[in-house]
Parts: C-alpha cells; structure tokens; sequence
C-alpha cells in the first residue's frame, strides 16, 4: 500500500509497476517482476493482496503469492513485511465476508511488529493496518485513532506519500464520525490532493466520495458525480465503493 513508484530515482520497471497498479491493473503490475529476490517476491505478494481489497477476487493468486514470499524472506524486516502482508490478506478476507480470519489478522500483524523493529520504513505501514483492524473489526474508534497518528508520524518522517493519504483519510472519516466537520473536510482534502498528485488513480474516487460526506450541497453532489465517473472508468473498482455512491432510493428511510 505505501511506495508511489514515480520518484525520479525510481527505474523504469518501478515505474511501469506503479502506473499498473495505480489504474487498477495489479496482476499485470505483478507480473513484470521477477521472483528472483525477496524484495521482489513480496512486492508481488502485496500487489495481489492489494488486489483482493479493492475487487474481492483473486484470493487463491494472493495466497500463492504470500506463501512464496514468506519462504523467500530471509531477514527479520522481511519476515515482518511477509507477516504484514499475511495480516493483511486475512483482514481483507474478513472485511468482505469472505471467511472469518480476524484471529489471523491480529496474530500475523502481532507476529510483524515483534520483527519490525520502531522507526522502520516498514513500521508505519504496519501501524495503519492495526489501525484499520481496531476500526473495522475491533469496532475501537480510539484505538484506531492511535494507530491512525502513528503512522502517519511514519510517513511523514519517511516521505511515504501515498500511506499520507490513507492516513489523513482514515483520521478525517473518525472526525466526521465525531461530527468535527472542518477537521474531517481538511483531512479528506489532504488526502484528495495527495492521490490527484500521484496520479493514484484506483484511491481517487474513494477520495472523491469520502470528501462528499463532509461538503454541504451542491459541491458534495459534485464530488460524488465525480467519484462515480471515475468508479465507472476503471470497471467498478473499488467494489466496496458502489455502496457508498448509489443514491438511495425515493422514499427510503436513512439511519
């Protein structure tokens, strides 16, 4: 999830990679690397399980995939992301109702924060996943919070853009929960603009729609016509993302 691949320093094949990935094209971002090293071979992992979050498919390549990168890593820091991927994967699993692995998901990201060692580039991805776990799973706003502000401390001291994004978006929707509407607008703006810069295009629209819930009309009708165009141009992905922009239907009663 973090890593934007366009860097000037970056070589043309992380490049094509990230363009791949960022337009919703993660088996074809997969498939460019070589499984020849275990940086490689767990970039691929991550790809695919990245993969699963956002279309709900393509369990059996990710776990393939993990299992390969979990027998190539060799260093603690390796076994860590391997176990951070591995958290992951059944977090995902969990959230879409695919089979109940939140034991798994607290173990594997239990298992990369004893490996990982604080202040890692690794660490703070690491953090915004046990972010999302006590969010989702766990249903601790607070928890969730903490988690939220530790990695975000990690991607800022580590130029990691893209996990900004995340952060500032996970943080500005407990604010909207909350009802602090200024904080919750200027987070999902940060992260809006972040993805726009990156070119992020699969998190533009969620970004989009995050934004519309915290903008009055007619801007917030705007931003959803926008995340919906969006939405369309890439085939539906994010899937989790079709909920959010149906428009309910007449006469039906909202929570």
């Amino acid at each position: 999830m973090s890593g934007n691949g366009t860097t000037a320093g970056d070589d043309p094949l992380q490049t094509a990679v990230w363009r791949l990935r960022s337009r919703a094209c993660w088996a074809d971002a997969a498939a460019l690397l070589p499984a020849d090293t275990p940086a490689t071979t767990l970039q691929r992992a991550a790809l695919l399980v990245e993969r699963c979050l956002y279309t709900e498919r393509g369990w059996e390549e990710a776990e393939d995939a993990l299992r390969t990168a979990e027998a190539r890593a060799h260093t603690d820091e390796e076994r860590g992301a391997a176990a951070c991927e591995r958290g992951q994967l059944a977090y995902a699993a969990t959230l879409h109702g695919v089979r109940d692995r939140a034991d798994e998901a607290r173990a594997a990201l239990g298992r990369a924060a004893a490996l990982i060692p604080p202040g890692a580039a690794g660490r703070a991805l690491l953090d915004f996943r046990r972010g999302l776990l006590a969010e989702n799973l766990a249903r601790s706003p607070q928890a969730a919070r903490a988690a939220y502000r530790r990695a975000h401390a990690g991607a800022t001291a580590h130029a990691d853009p893209l996990l900004l994004s995340f952060t500032w978006r996970h943080l500005a929707g407990l604010a909207l929960q909350e009802g602090e509407l200024a904080e919750a607008r200027h987070g999902f703006t940060e992260s809006l603009r972040i993805r726009e810069e990156l070119g992020y295009l699969v998190g533009t629209a969620p970004a989009l729609a995050s934004l519309a819930d915290a903008e009055s009309e007619p801007e917030a009708s705007r931003l959803r016509e926008e995340a919906r165009r969006l939405f369309r141009l890439l085939g539906g992905v994010p899937t989790w993302l079709a909920r959010q922009l149906t428009p309910p239907a007449p006469g039906a009663a909202t929570a």
